[in-house]
């Protein structure tokens, strides 16, 4: 056992440990710390013993975090309302210096609030044994009261040297997330053998239903419910249900299951409290490991800590077709394999796994011209390739401006209307991954097999940074599968991070909505100019109109006047005379907005001035929030018109027509009595059913003008043509 000490060592470090030396073991204490060598740290997180309580109920909310050289490198799941916490959790950390050691802070976790500190102490890793299982009992203290007792952490650690291992090894993120679920990007080295563990085994589809009695946290003797869900770093949060203690979800999210065995996915229950913390209803949760695979499996589960029952489905499916591979290995290029493909998305597999949409394979063949992120004036560039909550990354290229990964992904297609997003990033030992460039490319706007160059974006997608990335793209899909699916709810993102309040944001989402409530306004104007007979012609015609179609008014007139807008704007497209303006307000506004710079996490977990004023700005983001929405409501309406995305617009085209044709030969009393039978007996029918409006559902599949610019592709340099390469290279 390595006993803690209060010592003093070299590096000046409060909490130090004194090292018993085992002769059954080699002590690495004589190893220069000048060591160029990496180390392989193997830790086991086992428990906690007799922590502080911070909570007023006199427990805590327990998580762990590991830093080396300031860079955060582990961070433990919460264990709620326990001094006695089991983690029993792993972490594999490579470590380039033994002087530098290891960080172990402990925190409480409050949500909504900064986290209260718990304790902290130092293992001296120059004191323990090469190759050999050590357990290790750390004392914990706050260096401001020393003399106070705040419990111990148990771990077992071995530490491994790793010589001669070359460094072009895969990467894989890590996401650290914050209490505004915002997460930091950070990375370690891993070995190939570990690539596996950036794919996933497994899909894990839960419906979440309703909740029964539940506890009543409101004085008006009800609550707002809402679920938060985790599975290792995936997130999900429901929506909000106010005033009831029965609330019907109907909420739909996706998890991938990346170890064999399954896993425990945590589920919590809270009430919504506007202004301050919100309330712990109860929590439960879903043992994967118990549950057999392609079956859907419904769960009443108890809340523990609290009251009430939350109904969930819950269902295992295989793995998605999702591979990383060198660029020698390609699927498409294999005829078989390509028809194989084409095979499985013919149009006459319409009704097999309308969730199988299509086929995506991204080559990531190299970057040119990045920026420098280093002292040394290099960079050490690895990529990230995402599609919805599909990610996968490259191994790094150290010290290189001009990177060759060479690699294929490749991804199963759930919704055609995503977007492939590409990020490149700087690898950093000592802090997180700096950003160099990123690409949002929508799937429908990609030309197959053409290699092509494309200026990397800022964070924001709104103006050009430093270099270019090389991809080549090819996508295959089902058009009808497509289109059926265009008709239910998107895919939500566990990744996104939270909205914050943003001067810049909340005056463009202003100036959106005003554009388009100014259309109604001036359409409004020119109605009351025909009345004014303000211009005799125009109101006469008007007037003409106007009698023509009262008089032979039919309600499958409606989506014929839709119709014939969309044929009208098609053909002044094809013609060359694009009515289309993009709206260079929006533009500047865009590259006027602010740069968010990473922020590190503080130790002090100090509770600032912005928790004071946490109500107003709540209200703040929720009116900035509303005004994108009907902003962005209205902008998606005129893009359906205006042909922004083809796939859609005919699609409307389809329907429009089949809708003209329904009003025209069904009586309206037939439609109307249809559609209500319909929805009364579509509980009945379907029980879970998850509620959707396919109108609005189709219409969260079109771009707004924000979207459109974040897409748009920047121009490249002619410098970086591929042809002018090959010249240079020859020359």
């Amino acid at each position: 056992m390595l006993d803690t000490c209060k010592l003093k060592s070299a590096c000046n470090l409060p909490f130090v440990y004194n090292k018993k030396i085992n002769t059954a073991g080699t002590s690495n204490a004589d190893v220069p710390l000048a060591d160029p060598g990496m180390y392989q740290l193997d830790i086991t997180l086992r428990r906690g013993q007799s922590l502080a309580a911070r909570d007023r109920g006199g427990t805590s909310d327990p998580y762990v975090k590991f830093k080396i050289g300031g860079k955060e490198v582990f961070r433990s799941k919460i264990i709620h309302k326990n001094l006695n916490p089991v983690w029993e959790e792993k972490a594999c950390i490579l470590v380039e210096h033994l002087r530098e050691p290891l960080y172990i802070k402990v925190f409480d976790y409050d949500f909504g609030l900064q986290d209260d500190f718990m304790g902290s102490a130092f293992l001296d890793l120059t004191q323990l044994e090469l190759n050999r299982p050590t357990d290790v009992t750390l004392t914990l203290k706050d260096p401001h009261y020393p003399d106070h007792y705040l419990g111990i952490i148990l771990l077992s650690v071995i530490l491994t040297p790793k010589e001669g291992e070359h460094r072009d090894v895969t990467m894989l993120m890590r996401k650290s997330w914050k209490r505004s679920s915002k997460f930091q990007t950070q990375s370690l080295r891993l070995s190939d053998v570990h690539r596996k563990s950036q794919l996933w085994r497994g899909i894990v589809s839960i419906t979440l239903i309703e909740g029964r009695d539940l506890k009543a946290m409101d004085s008006n003797g009800l609550s707002d419910p809402y679920v938060k869900f985790r599975l290792g770093h995936q997130k999900y949060k429901s929506k909000i249900m106010p005033k009831t203690l029965n609330p019907q979800w109907r909420e739909q999210f996706d998890f991938h299951l990346y170890e064999e065995r399954g896993g425990i996915i945590d589920i919590t229950a809270w009430d919504k409290d506007a202004g301050k913390r919100d309330d712990f209803i109860g929590r439960c949760q879903v043992d994967l490991s118990a549950l057999s695979r392609e079956q859907t499996h419904k769960l009443e589960l108890q809340l523990e800590e609290g009251e009430g029952h939350l109904v969930l489905l819950v269902t295992l499916t295989a793995s998605a077709t999702v591979s990383i591979s060198d660029l020698s290995v390609n699927s498409l290029e294999d005829q078989k394999e390509r028809e194989e493909i084409l095979r499985r998305y013919s149009p006459l597999r319409i009704f097999h796994n309308l969730k199988d949409v299509g086929f995506l394979q991204v080559k990531v063949i190299r970057a040119e011209g990045l920026m420098v992120a280093d002292v040394t004036g290099k960079s050490d560039p690895f990529c990230v390739v995402e599609l919805n909550n599909d990610r996968l990354l490259t191994h790094t290229v150290y010290k290189n401006l001009n990177p060759e990964w060479n690699k294929i992904f490749t991804f199963n297609i759930k919704d055609i209307h995503s977007v492939l997003e590409v990020t490149v990033y700087d690898e950093d030992r000592d802090r997180s991954a700096d950003f160099l460039g990123k690409v949002a490319i929508p799937l429908l706007s990609i030309q197959n097999g053409e290699q092509k160059a494309y200026v990397l974006k800022n964070k924001q997608l709104t103006g050009p940074t430093k270099g270019v990335i090389y991809l080549e793209i090819d996508v295959i899909f089902n058009a009808v599968k497509a289109s059926l699916r265009t008709l239910i709810p998107k895919e939500q993102k566990y990744i996104e991070e939270e909205n914050r309040l943003s001067k810049q944001l909340l005056l463009r989402n202003f100036i959106r909505m005003k554009r388009c409530v100014m259309v109604l306004v001036n359409a409004a104007y020119y109605v009351n100019s025909c009345f004014d007979w303000d211009s005799p012609p125009r109101s006469l015609a008007a007037f003409v109109l106007f009698l023509f179609v009262v008089w032979n008014f039919e309600l499958y007139m409606i989506p014929l006047v839709l119709l014939l807008l969309l044929t009208w704007n098609y053909f002044l497209i094809i013609s060359g005379k694009d009515n289309r303006q993009r709206d260079t307000v929006v533009e500047d506004m865009l590259e006027d907005e602010e740069e968010e710079d990473d922020k590190d996490d503080k130790d002090s977990e100090k509770k600032g001035f912005i928790n004071k004023i946490y109500a107003i700005q709540e209200v703040c983001i929720s009116v900035q929030n509303i005004l994108d929405e009907v902003a962005s409501f209205g902008e998606r309406i005129k893009n359906t018109f205006n042909w922004t995305v083809p796939f859609l617009s005919w699609l409307a085209i389809v329907a429009l027509c089949v809708f003209t044709v329904i009003l025209y030969f069904i009586p309206l009393r037939y439609i109307v009595l249809v559609w209500g039978i319909n929805k009364f007996t579509k509980k009945l029918r379907s029980p879970y059913a998850i509620d959707n409006n396919e109108l609005l559902d189709f219409l969260s599949r079109v771009p707004s003008d924000v979207q459109v610019v974040q897409y748009q592709e920047l121009k490249p340099d002619p410098s970086h043509s591929p042809c002018k390469r090959k010249k240079n290279n020859l020359g």
